[in-house]
């Protein structure tokens, strides 16, 4: 049976500032391997996204980037998302058109989303079973996977306390 992965809960016992200190500097790592530049803007536009564990959308990324001063234009936002998606640094959560960052960046991976509903967190787990069921029932419908992304709902361990 394959490992599957998963990323803590962040419920109050989570360290967040250790959380987002690491995605960063694994973005840093990334891009050095992959010879391509993390610049300002796409560096904040990934700290932004790691404030915490619910999706945010472009515009509110946006709208974070002007409370703290600086200015961006819509097209640099979403440019800096094409980027850090290029890179497998974050994933798009596609029923809320929002961005939530990838705590397993560190290898290429197929990941489910785990979407509470009460409190807006998104956890990402990698079940490669789940991924390989998928795989094989589209190979039997002679079906070429582009993308491949599924997203669950539900509560949270905190909100179901």
């Amino acid at each position: 049976m394959t490992k599957k992965t998963t990323t803590p809960i962040p419920c109050s016992q989570h360290d967040h500032k250790k959380c987002k200190k690491n995605a960063l500097q694994r973005a840093r790592q990334v891009c050095q391997k992959n010879k391509v530049r993390l610049t300002p803007i796409r560096e904040k536009v990934l700290e932004l996204i790691w404030q915490s564990h619910k999706p945010l959308g472009a515009y509110d990324i946006l709208g974070m980037l002007s409370t703290e001063g600086q200015t961006a234009a819509p097209p640099t936002v979403y440019r800096a998302l094409d980027f850090l998606l290029a890179q497998g640094l974050v994933h798009r959560i596609a029923s809320q058109n929002a961005f939530i960052g990838c705590s397993l960046s560190s290898h290429p991976h197929v990941s489910q989303f785990l979407l509470c509903r009460d409190c807006g967190v998104a956890i990402e787990i990698e079940a490669p079973a789940i991924t390989d069921a998928i795989a094989e029932n589209a190979h039997q419908y002679g079906f070429s996977i582009d993308q491949n992304t599924i997203e669950i709902s539900g509560l949270c361990q905190c909100c179901q306390q």
